[in-house]
Parts: structure tokens; sequence; C-alpha cells
């Protein structure tokens, strides 16, 4: 049975704490690695000295963006700052950026917005393979969190990943998300490990930690722990009690594992 690597969300995970002083808390929880989302307006210097002095790995964060991926107006715009991002991502060794597509445009056929979205990766990934970064684009639900986001299916996703066809464009599979749109969780990781960056856990309902919901997510990480996968797995859940509980009941979890 393989190991897996985890990554706390600290925008999510202790957030009551000031930013850096999330990390020192990850760190004392027992985990290894921190990841957040978007990256301008952070003091990335002070979050970079604190992940080095607790001797974490920064796992990932948002290529940020003012444009939207899907928004074939603005696809110049948003590979330029999907550079920047990258070069912040170089910078500081991280291995993943995730990618959003933005909300779907009323005014734009579906198919030109997929275009764009294929068009604005197909632009970027050399410079993400000369950078060694993955970008991993995200597909969210929209019955409960983000009404009206373009990208949902992990189908629709995975036609995006092979219409690219980069070793460095990849999808952020997040099972949350990916149980309240779709379900069938564990055949669909199977079937497209090769074409996953990333990984976000949460239980259904309510997102938080895993253990609270419907999710079996020992049998889950069992499929991952199985397969090639030797990405991160981060925790981006809001704890239904105090960070302390919830982070420990999802380490019983992960070393439950049969």
């Amino acid at each position: 049975m393989g190991s897996i690597k985890f990554s706390v969300c600290i925008e999510m995970i202790f957030s009551d704490l000031p930013l850096v002083e999330r990390i020192g808390a990850v760190a004392e929880a027992g985990y290894a690695a921190v990841e957040f989302w978007g990256w301008r307006g952070k003091d990335i210097e002070a979050i970079a000295e604190r992940i080095e002095q607790e001797g974490l790995t920064l796992a990932g964060f948002c290529a940020e963006s003012s444009s939207d991926l899907c928004n074939p107006e603005v696809t110049r715009d948003w590979v330029q700052q999907a550079g920047d991002s990258i070069d912040q991502a170089n910078k500081l060794g991280v291995p993943v950026l995730i990618v959003t597509t933005g909300n779907e445009l009323a005014n734009i056929p579906r198919q030109q917005q997929h275009q764009a979205i294929v068009e604005g990766l197909t632009a970027i990934a050399p410079y993400a393979e000369e950078k060694n970064i993955a970008l991993c684009l995200e597909p969210l639900n929209v019955l409960v969190d983000h009404a009206g986001y373009y990208l949902v299916t992990s189908d629709e996703g995975f036609e995006i990943i092979d219409e690219v066809n980069s070793p460095n464009v990849k999808l952020l599979y997040d099972i949350y998300h990916q149980q309240i749109t779709e379900g069938n969780l564990i055949a669909t990781i199977t079937a497209n490990v090769g074409r996953i960056g990333h990984f976000h856990v949460a239980d259904v309902p309510g997102r938080y930690e895993p253990g609270t919901g419907e999710i079996n997510y020992a049998n889950v990480f069992d499929c991952i722990a199985e397969s090639d996968y030797g990405g991160y797995v981060g925790l981006e859940f809001k704890p239904s009690t105090t960070n302390e509980n919830a982070l420990a009941r999802m380490l019983d979890i992960a070393n439950r594992r049969q």
C-alpha cells in the first residue's frame, strides 16, 4: 500500500489565526505541506520564510488572474497573468498551480468558451513545461457552492486536458465537488489518475472533514494509494469542531486504511 502526501489548505483550516501563524499550527498538527488560494496580496516572503523554518513544503496555490479563462475576449491577458503565477511558483519551488475557468458567459456559445480554455492552456503550457509546473484545471459544483461556474464535470475537464495534450496540464480532482456533481468517485479516479495532478478532499454534505458525511474516504484513499499518483492530496475542508480535532480525525482515517 502506497502512502499519500497530504497538504493542508490554510485558507479554510486554522483560519482564526494570522496567515503566517497557520503554517506553524499545521506543523504542530503533524502535517508536512500547506497550500493556499491566491498569492497576490499575500506576504509571500514571510510565508516562504515560515514554511522553511517549519520544514514544510508549499504544495500549491492558484494561478491568479483578473481575466476569466473561459472568456475568448481576454485569453491573451489570462495567459500573461498565468505566466506571472508560474514565475512565482518557480521562485518558491511550488509544483502545482490551481487553474479555474471563471463563470459561464451567457452571451458566448459554450463551445467557444470551451475552446478559449483549450487555447489559453495550450498557449501557456510550454512555459509551464519549461518551469516544471503542473497547471491543474479544477471543475467545481454549481449545485451548492459555485452557481454559474463554467467547468462542472470531470468528463469535460478531461476532454480539455486531452485537447491541450501537455504533460504539465492536468485536472484538479476535487472529491467533494465531484461527489455533489456526479459521484462515481473511485471508478473515475482509477480510469483517469494519469491525468490528475492534484486532489482536494472534504465530505458531503457540509464540506467538513472526511468522516463527517457520506463519502467512504478510507476506500477513496486506498484507491489513490494503490495507483501511480505521486502528487499531493489537499485538505480543503471546514473543520466541524476544532481545527486540531478535524486534522487528527483525518489522519485517523488515513492510518486506518486496510
